[in-house]
C-alpha cells in the first residue's frame, strides 16, 4: 500500500480503526438498555482505546479461547502472526451465565473527566470462556509468583473472559499532560511521512528519562532520520511516578535538549504488563503500527525485580525471522556516566575499569529526590529534577535543594525568581 510506503506496514498488513461513525454510534446507544453490562477497569478500558485506534493491529477485539490459548502457548495467533501478550476481556462468572445467551455486552467506563461511568464500547459476543490462569501467568510472565504484578492482576481479575470485536462508541479523554501529546497511529504516521522519515525508531518508557536514557536514544538518533518517544501512560504499578509528572519531565526534555524538527512525543494509552522478553516484542509491534522501523530495546526491558535475566528482552528477538516482525530491534547495554571518558558510554565503547563507571539507581535517584536533594547533572537534567523534587517533596523544598546544589540552568533561575 502507497500510504506506508517508507515506513514499517501495521502489523499484518491492515491499520485497524474501531471507531463508530456518528450513525452506527446512534444505533448502538438506542439498543444500550437491553444489552449485559460491564463495568470496565483501567486495564480493560486502556485496552479497549488501543485496539479502537488500531495500535493493537491486527487485533479487532478481544481474544477467543482459541486465540488465547495460541498465544500463551506459541507467541503467535492462530494465523501465525507473532503476537506475545494474551489482550482479553475479563468478566464476572455471574455476568458470563448472563452473556451467553448475549449477542453482545455494553462496557462502561470511567476516564479522568467522568463523575460515573458511561458506555464507551460495545463487544460482539463471539465466545465466552473460562481462563487458566496458572498456564496464563507460567506462559506469559514464566512465573506463578503472586509478588510478580503481572501474575498479581491475573490473579486478581475474572476466570471467564469474552471474545468479540470491538465497537467504540469514543475512546477517553486524558488529562491536559497527557492529552497536548494524543496521538493515534494514523496521526503518528502521516507526520513522518510530512517530515520525509523512512526510518523511525521508537523509544518505550515509563520513567522520566535520566541522562542514560537520552544517552542511548540520540544514538540510536544518529542512524535514522526521526525518534519517537512513546511514554506508556496506561495503568502501571501504584508506585511508578504518574503519567502527568513524566510527561512534563519529557516535554522539557525534548524542548531543551532535542532537535524538535527530528522527534515526535506521543503518548501510549496501553497498561503495562512487566511481562519482560514477551513485553519487548510486543513493545516492537506496537511502535511499528505507530510507522516505527526501529525499536530500542535496552537492557532488562519490561522487567520487573529479578524475575528475568537482563538480556532475556534481546535474547527473545532471536525466536522470530526479521522478516516476521517487521521490524529491527535495536539493542543497548546499560549505559553509564565514565569519570575517565568525562561521558556517557558503555562497555562497547568505554576502556576503563569498573570503579570509574557511575551506573545510575532509580531507587538512589528517587531516594535523594524525596530528601530534596538534586541528583548531579551528569546523572539527570536539572529542569527534570526539579519537576521530580517538587513531585516527591513540594515545591519549598525543591527551591532548597537547587540552592544548596550549586547546579545552573533556565529552570533553576526561574524557581530562584519565583
Amino acid at each position: 500500500m502507497t500510504q506506508f510506503r517508507g515506513l514499517s506496514m501495521p502489523h499484518g498488513g491492515v491499520l485497524v480503526n474501531r471507531l463508530l461513525n456518528r450513525r452506527d454510534r446512534e444505533e448502538w446507544l438506542r439498543k444500550l438498555d437491553k444489552l449485559p453490562k460491564l463495568i470496565a477497569t483501567p486495564v480493560d478500558l486502556a485496552n479497549i482505546e488501543m485496539i479502537s485506534i488500531g495500535g493493537y493491529s491486527p487485533l479487532t477485539g478481544f481474544m477467543d479461547a482459541k486465540t488465547y490459548q495460541s498465544v500463551i502457548r506459541t507467541m503467535r495467533l492462530p494465523n501465525g502472526l507473532v503476537w506475545t501478550i494474551p489482550i482479553l476481556l475479563p468478566i464476572p462468572e455471574e455476568l458470563a451465565m448472563e452473556v451467553k445467551s448475549s449477542d453482545a455486552i455494553v462496557v462502561f467506563g470511567k476516564s479522568h473527566f467522568d463523575k460515573e461511568p458511561k458506555p464507551y464500547a460495545i463487544v460482539s459476543i463471539c465466545d465466552v470462556f473460562r481462563r487458566n490462569k496458572e498456564d496464563e501467568a507460567k506462559f506469559v510472565y514464566g512465573t506463578t509468583d503472586a509478588s510478580h504484578p503481572g501474575v498479581e492482576r491475573i490473579y486478581n481479575e475474572p476466570e471467564w473472559a469474552v471474545g468479540g470485536e470491538v465497537f467504540a462508541l469514543e475512546i477517553p479523554i486524558h488529562p491536559p499532560e497527557i492529552q497536548v501529546c494524543y496521538m493515534k497511529p494514523a496521526s503518528t504516521r502521516s507526520l513522518f511521512r510530512a517530515r520525509g522519515c523512512r526510518k523511525v525508531v521508537g523509544f518505550q518508557t515509563r520513567n522520566p528519562l535520566h541522562r542514560a536514557h537520552e544517552y542511548l536514544v540520540k544514538c540510536a538518533l544518529e542512524t535514522v532520520d526521526g525518534l519517537f518517544i512513546h511514554p506508556l501512560v496506561g495503568p502501571t504499578k501504584s508506585d511508578d511516578i504518574p503519567a502527568e509528572i513524566r510527561m512534563k519531565c519529557y516535554r522539557v526534555l525534548v524542548e531543551k535538549y532535542f532537535p524538535k524538527e527530528r522527534v515526535v512525543l506521543a503518548v501510549n494509552p496501553a497498561p503495562m504488563w512487566y511481562a519482560g522478553p514477551r513485553e519487548a516484542i510486543f513493545h516492537a509491534i506496537v511502535r511499528k503500527n505507530y510507522g516505527c522501523t526501529h525499536f530500542i530495546v535496552g537492557r532488562d526491558h519490561a522487567g520487573v525485580g529479578k524475575f528475568y535475566h537482563p538480556f532475556a528482552a534481546h535474547k527473545i528477538f532471536d525466536q522470530f525471522l526479521p522478516e516476521e516482525l517487521g521490524i529491527t530491534p535495536i539493542f543497548f547495554d546499560d549505559a553509564f556516566y565514565c569519570t575517565k571518558c568525562e561521558s556517557m558510554a558503555t562497555c562497547k565503547v568505554c576502556p576503563h575499569e569498573p570503579e570509574c563507571r557511575i551506573y545510575f539507581s532509580g531507587t538512589k535517584v528517587r531516594s535523594q529526590l524525596k530528601n530534596g536533594e538534586i541528583p548531579p547533572p551528569y546523572i539527570t537534567r536539572p529542569e527534570v529534577a526539579i519537576i521530580l523534587a517538587n513531585f516527591y517533596r513540594n515545591e519549598g523544598a525543591a527551591k532548597a535543594a537547587v540552592k544548596r546544589s550549586g547546579v545552573e540552568c533556565d529552570a533553576v533561575r526561574d524557581m530562584k525568581n519565583q
